[in-house]
């Protein structure tokens, strides 16, 4: 863990020095009033990608790197994949490099430049938002889900065309996402739903239906199973991992009750928390549905990234004096819970191929 540590350090520091010699913008230019320190950032995007592409193990790691190096990626096998952007990725590495690193180092600037390149241009404090992408645990997630983590980055860089309501360009970017992971057609009709005024009848409904489906889930599952048992994810019938805990679920709703309690000053510094807030809160019916079965949760790696522009407002949200309490309450809380996943909980052991040179 102690080079997570380090980075955890380096990318908080480097982003809130980022906000700290920011450049102003005028207000009538953009909802967000300054532009962060371009290299100071870089800071921060160097350090994460450093240590998500030099890992050797983390969940999935393995089983990407050994498909790496067994397949030989033949242009006869192209119309038989089922996640062909992908393949095509890995088939143009492979002419840079047999080495499986490649395939670790590039997915993991891919994945961060579009994560980082949208919160620097979304978020109100682009340090918080950094920070609980590490302690949150979606940055341990991207080196596990390599291939999820990396359509849910390309679908948050299409931010903008969700925010203005281009469903053309939108979709067009949906359908390219959904060449390295065909789950991202969730989004489809998610964007109806989403691009729907925040707490509103619809807002409400969707807890209802997450409550519903947490409470009968028995005869849900049975019938999402049947009709997905003849697709790429139908093995997803005999996953028995036990289902989320509680605590994420309180962590995934801490924000967005504070969102809903402040949702009228919310919407007026921020015009665009409508959309922040409805995304952020599928993650949340995904996350309550997924304490049944853990596999649900997969589908909150799209949405758990608007959830790190939300919590960067929220301490806005509070009168000037209180802010600072609360700026600080959310680092420690999250720290905690940071801790708690990944040391006490999950015990997590990274290794990199650093590691040889600082034995």
């Amino acid at each position: 863990m102690t080079l997570l540590w380090i980075n955890l350090i380096v990318v908080f520091m480097c982003a809130f020095l980022a906000r700290y010699f920011s450049t102003q913008k005028l207000a009538a230019e953009a909802v967000i009033p300054i532009i962060p320190n371009k290299p100071l950032i870089f800071g921060s995007l160097a350090s994460l990608v450093v240590i998500a592409g030099l890992r050797t193990n983390i969940g999935d790691t393995y089983f990407y790197k050994h498909a790496f190096e067994t397949n030989d990626f033949e242009w006869a096998d192209v119309a038989e994949q089922e996640n062909v952007g992908f393949w095509l990725l890995q088939k143009t590495l492979k002419q840079f490099s047999e080495d499986p690193q490649i395939l670790l180092f590039t997915t993991a600037l891919i994945t961060n430049v579009l994560i980082v390149w949208i919160l620097a241009k979304y978020s109100r404090m682009i340090e918080l938002s950094l920070y609980v992408y590490i302690t949150g645990g979606l940055f341990l997630v991207s080196m596990n889900g390599i291939r999820q983590t990396l359509t849910a980055a390309i679908l948050f860089a299409a931010t903008k065309y969700l925010i203005e309501g281009n469903m053309v360009r939108y979709f067009i970017v949906v359908l390219i996402a959904s060449t390295f992971h065909q789950s991202a057609l969730v989004l489809i009709p998610i964007y109806f739903i989403v691009r729907l005024r925040a707490w509103s009848v619809a807002t409400f409904l969707l807890m209802v239906i997450g409550v519903a489906i947490t409470a009968g889930y028995e005869y849900f599952s049975a019938f999402l199973f049947s009709a997905i048992e003849n697709t790429q994810y139908g093995y997803y019938s005999d996953f028995q991992e036990g289902g989320a805990s509680k605590i994420r679920v309180a962590v995934t709703a801490a924000p967005l009750l504070i969102a809903y309690l402040g949702r009228h000053k919310f919407r007026k510094i921020f015009p665009y928390s409508d959309v922040i807030v409805n995304m952020s809160l599928m993650g949340l019916v995904f996350m309550i549905v997924s304490t049944q079965n853990w596999i649900f949760a997969r589908f909150t790696i799209y949405f758990n990234l608007y959830q790190l522009i939300l919590i960067s407002w929220v301490v806005k949200l509070f009168h000037p004096k209180d802010q600072r309490f609360v700026y600080f309450a959310i680092l420690v809380c999250y720290f905690i819970y940071y801790f708690y996943e990944n040391v006490t909980t999950l015990q997590i052991e990274f290794k990199s191929v650093l590691d040889e040179f600082l034995l």
